[in-house]
C-alpha cells in the first residue's frame, strides 16, 4: 500500500504541476489501483479540502480579518488581511502570504490567521484577482495559474509590500511565506524586491535558475519534502547558490516526508511532525527579521 500511495501522489503531482488531462490522469489512477472506486478513494486522500482542517475560526476574537478589493500595478487586485486584535505596544511586522497553485482558498486564509496569532500582520494577496479571482473549481484555478501574468503578479506583491512598510503602528518590516506554487513566487519576490523584502520563507517552492542568487537580499529560510525529487533537484542547486553569492539562507529537508506536507486538508500528504518543526522555524525566523 505505501508503494501505491507513493506512485499514487507521484501521479497526482505531474496532473496538478505539470497540467496534465484529468481523464489521462485518472486512467492511470485506475490501473494502479484496480477500480474506479479505488482510484477516487485515493484521489480524495491526497487532494486537498480547504476548509477541512482550519485551525484558527474565521470569526476568532483574538483577531481582526478583512478581505479588500482594489488595484494593483493598474489591475484589480484582492486579499485577506488577519492581524492581532491587540498586539500591545510591540511593533509587529507584516507577512504576506503566498497560495499555492490552487490560488486564495480557505486554506491559505486559515494560514493567514495562524500567522496573525503567531503575532504579525498577515496580507494573503489573490494573485489571480486579475484574470477574475480564484474559482471554487481547483482545476479550473490551477489552469489560470498555469497563463499567470509572473511580472504583473511580482509588481502586485511589491505593491502590497511597499503599503505594508508604510502601514502605521507597524516595524515596516515585511516577509513573506509561501506554499508550493507559492514557495517558488517568494523565491522570485526575493530576486526582484531587493531591500524591499526583509525575509521569505519557501515551503517546496521550486527554485529559479542559480545564476539570479546574487540578485536577492533577503534572509532565506527554504523548507523541503524528503520525498520531493521534482522540487528538490532545484532546491539543492538553488541553496549552493545562494552560499556561494554570501547570501544569508536556511535549508532544511524533512526526511521521509512528501511534497505539500504542511498541508493539513491532505490527509496523505501531510505530516504532523515536519509541519510542527517547519512552522516553529517559520516564525521563529520571522520573529526575528520583522518584529521589534
Amino acid at each position: 500500500m505505501t508503494d501505491i500511495r507513493d506512485r499514487a501522489i507521484a501521479l497526482y503531482d505531474a496532473f496538478t504541476h505539470d497540467h496534465r488531462d484529468r481523464r489521462a490522469f485518472m486512467r492511470e489512477m485506475v490501473a494502479l489501483t484496480g477500480s474506479a472506486v479505488a482510484a477516487e478513494a485515493l484521489v480524495a486522500a491526497i487532494a486537498a479540502s480547504p476548509a477541512a482542517a482550519q485551525q484558527v475560526q474565521p470569526d476568532d476574537p483574538r483577531l481582526r480579518t478583512e478581505t479588500a478589493e482594489g488595484t494593483e500595478a493598474g489591475k484589480p487586485s484582492s486579499a485577506y488581511f488577519a492581524a492581532p486584535r491587540d498586539s500591545g505596544p510591540a511593533q509587529i511586522g507584516t507577512v504576506l502570504v503566498i497560495h499555492e497553485n490552487r490560488g486564495l482558498n480557505d486554506h491559505i486564509r486559515d494560514v493567514a490567521r495562524r500567522v496573525a496569532l503567531a503575532g504579525f500582520r498577515a496580507i494573503a494577496p489573490d494573485l489571480l484577482a486579475p484574470q477574475g479571482g480564484t474559482p471554487a473549481d481547483e482545476d479550473r484555478a490551477r489552469d489560470l495559474i498555469g497563463t499567470i501574468d509572473m511580472d504583473l503578479a511580482l509588481r502586485q506583491a511589491q505593491g502590497y509590500l511597499a503599503r505594508a512598510a508604510s502601514q502605521r503602528g507597524g516595524s515596516s518590516k515585511v516577509g513573506a511565506v509561501g506554499f508550493c506554487w507559492g514557495g517558488g513566487f517568494v523565491n522570485r519576490l526575493a530576486i526582484a524586491a531587493g531591500p524591499a523584502l526583509a525575509a521569505g520563507v519557501a515551503y517546496y517552492g521550486p527554485a529559479p535558475d542559480p545564476s539570479e542568487a546574487a540578485k536577492v537580499q533577503a534572509p532565506l529560510l527554504l523548507h523541503y519534502a524528503g520525498k520531493d525529487a521534482r522540487v528538490n533537484a532545484t532546491g539543492e542547486r538553488w541553496t549552493k547558490a545562494l552560499e556561494a553569492a554570501g547570501k544569508t539562507v536556511e535549508a532544511h529537508v524533512y526526511p521521509g516526508v512528501d511534497h505539500a506536507f504542511n498541508n493539513d486538508t491532505s490527509a496523505a500528504r501531510y505530516d504532523a511532525a515536519a509541519a510542527q518543526l517547519a512552522w516553529e522555524r517559520t516564525t521563529a525566523f520571522l520573529h526575528a527579521r520583522l518584529n521589534g
